[in-house]
């Protein structure tokens, strides 16, 4: 999507959501996560509210589960620069994880790395597979591109993310 469209996007959403949804914007550089990838994902997580919390315990505008939130050092999912910080950390994770593959990343977001990992791609979930159509839907990208990296712009390196469990 079209920076110009998502800046139209955010300034059209109600105050509590666009400030969240700028907090995205300002934070995902900081991660080489293109904020365009990182609003889908919010959008598509929470809808950008803050005190988001589904069925399976995944808690705030990125909806991290407890394991994941311990992973990448979030102590507060409710607090949302915490939130967002260690979502854009696990995101831009699965993005070196998947080569920076949209659909993949994505799916894995959804349903964890490992379900991508045991059925070779996006696993055959319905819920999955429609996350990653509205993700895409978005995103209009099946590649990751690299906040600065067309424009030869500088980025600050991403976060140290602990390493997960296992192989």
């Amino acid at each position: 999507m079209p920076h110009d469209v998502v800046d139209r996007y955010v300034s059209n959403l109600p105050d509590d959501k666009r400030r969240h949804a700028e907090l995205v914007q300002r934070l995902a550089p900081r991660f080489e996560v293109d904020p365009r990838l990182a609003l889908a994902i919010v959008r598509s997580e929470s809808n950008f509210q803050a005190r988001a919390l589904s069925p399976k315990n995944a808690q705030g505008l990125m909806q991290l589960i407890p394991e994941t939130a311990e992973r990448f050092g979030v102590r507060d999912v409710w607090n949302p620069e915490q939130n967002v910080r260690g979502g854009l950390a696990y995101l831009r994770w699965l993005l070196d994880r998947f080569g920076g593959d949209v659909a993949l990343a994505s799916a894995a977001y959804n349903a964890g790395e490992k379900a991508v990992e045991r059925h070779g791609g996006v696993p055959p979930y319905s819920e999955t597979r429609e996350y990653v159509r509205r993700i895409l839907g978005f995103y209009r990208a099946p590649q990751h591109e690299r906040p600065g990296k067309a424009a030869g712009l500088a980025v600050q390196p991403a976060a140290r993310m602990k390493k997960p469990p296992g192989p």
